[in-house]
Formats: C-alpha cells, sequence, structure tokens
C-alpha cells in the first residue's frame, strides 16, 4: 500500500515555490561543472536531484521504513504517542 503523501509526490501538477538559500560559490561552481557530466541542464536541476534523492532516502528510513510502520502498529494497539515517541527518540 503506497502511503497517500507517497502518491501526492507522485502527481505531476504539484504545486511549486521558489526558495532562495546562501550557498558558497565553490559549491556552485562544483555544481554547474557536475551537471552535464550527469546529463542534466544546469546546476538548479542538479541541486534538486540531490535534494529529492536524500528527501526519499530519509523519508523511507524515517517515515515509511519499518520503524514508522512498527509505530504505527503500535498506536492501533493502544500505546500511547508520547511513550512510541520517547522509544524513537533513545534509538534514533
Amino acid at each position: 500500500m503506497i502511503p497517500d503523501k507517497l502518491k501526492r509526490r507522485l502527481a505531476k501538477d504539484r504545486k511549486m515555490v521558489s526558495v532562495t538559500l546562501r550557498m558558497p560559490q565553490d559549491v556552485v561552481d562544483s555544481l554547474k561543472t557536475l551537471a552535464p557530466l550527469k546529463g542534466l541542464g544546469g546546476y538548479q536541476a542538479l541541486l534538486k536531484a540531490y535534494v529529492s534523492e536524500g528527501l526519499r532516502r530519509d523519508e523511507a528510513a524515517h517515515l515509511f521504513g519499518p520503524a514508522a510502520r512498527l509505530a504505527e502498529a503500535l498506536r492501533k494497539r493502544g500505546v500511547p504517542a508520547e511513550l512510541i515517541e520517547q522509544a524513537s527518540r533513545d534509538v534514533a
């Protein structure tokens, strides 16, 4: 079963927002150098790819992974959310 949050992520007509962030010039220069080598049109596309990759990895580990499924199973069995959150912090 695909979680609703993940289904929304796959939609092509998602709302977009502009984000401004400051980065060291040498990092931007490296992105500009690597982007064409990875088949991307520019450094912003590469930056988006890196963010997406890290986000997918972290979501899989923390939101959709075994620990998240265990936490959901415990909630369904009446374990208080506060206790689950405390235990999650202990193992993180």
